[in-house]
């Protein structure tokens, strides 16, 4: 059967990124989405313009509604823009158990533009770290969830990864886009071991949404059978094509969204 995954985000009109970048992505890799909406934000390639916050209780009754009618393969976890929704989403996810939950914790926008309040960072440590399945941080996000600086190499990663774990986090994948160099290089830390993923850097200005795009990957691949650490080789390998053929697309005049279809357009 095809797996049904659901995303828990929020909503880009731009359509690069959260809820759109996620069922694009979801549906590129053969699985039927859904999605739960936790903000609506005015946005285009050039940033952020303004943001509605739903009620918590709402986001809770979306996710029920889901989880009462459809059997749920994964759920991936994007902008939870306040502590109270985070704490609403943690307590129906403790409820029905998903088999998988990849968390992308998203508090500020690539443009710099915040998208939750002071309280998210530390409602998501307390409340979802133990539950997910795998956290993806990037460096500036494992900084604001730990409260510490994070050093922008191998060392400073596995340092941030060790933390993570002392505070629930079953498997974390900390990715070194920030860091620079040839290669984008993200490390996986898993029961007790580390594994470094490297893909060579794709030069193109159109990286709007490569963060959801790479954790709904994850989900997807862990969805239909792989183990983590193959589910995240391939999710790296999807996000790398898209990033290549990110060009083919005419999208606003600045970040655009990469090609989530890059391959089933082709054919």
């Amino acid at each position: 059967m095809i797996p049904n995954l659901l995303s828990i985000a929020g909503f880009d009109p731009s359509g690069g990124a959260g809820i759109a970048a996620d069922l694009k992505t979801f549906a590129a890799l053969r699985c039927n989405g859904m999605a739960v909406i936790t903000a609506l934000t005015a946005q285009n390639t050039r940033g952020v313009k303004a943001m509605h916050v739903p009620p918590a209780d709402f986001a809770a009754a979306q996710i029920d509604a889901i989880f009462e009618d459809v059997e749920v393969a994964a759920v991936k976890i994007g902008m939870l823009a306040c502590g109270a929704i985070v704490e609403e989403v943690a307590d129906r996810l403790a409820y029905y158990k998903p088999p998988f939950i990849v968390l992308d914790p998203v508090l500020s926008a690539t443009s710099g533009e915040a998208l939750a309040t002071s309280d998210t960072a530390t409602a998501i440590v307390r409340h979802l770290l133990p539950l997910v399945t795998l956290v993806t941080p990037n460096i500036p996000e494992a900084e604001r969830l730990l409260g510490c600086e994070v050093a922008p190499d191998l060392e400073g990663m596995r340092r941030a990864a060790k933390l993570f774990h002392t505070r629930g986090a079953k498997a974390v994948l900390i990715k070194g886009g920030h860091v620079g160099g040839a290669t984008s290089d993200d490390l996986l830390s898993s029961g007790g071991s580390y594994r470094l993923f490297s893909a060579p850097r794709i030069a193109t200005p159109n990286t709007h949404g490569t963060g959801c795009t790479l954790s709904s990957a994850i989900a997807a691949y862990l969805a239909q059978g792989l183990e983590l650490g193959d589910a995240i080789s391939a999710a790296k390998t999807y996000l790398s094509g898209a990033l290549a053929a990110a060009g083919q697309l005419s999208v606003g005049h600045g970040s655009g969204p990469v090609h989530h279809f890059h391959e089933v357009w082709k054919r």
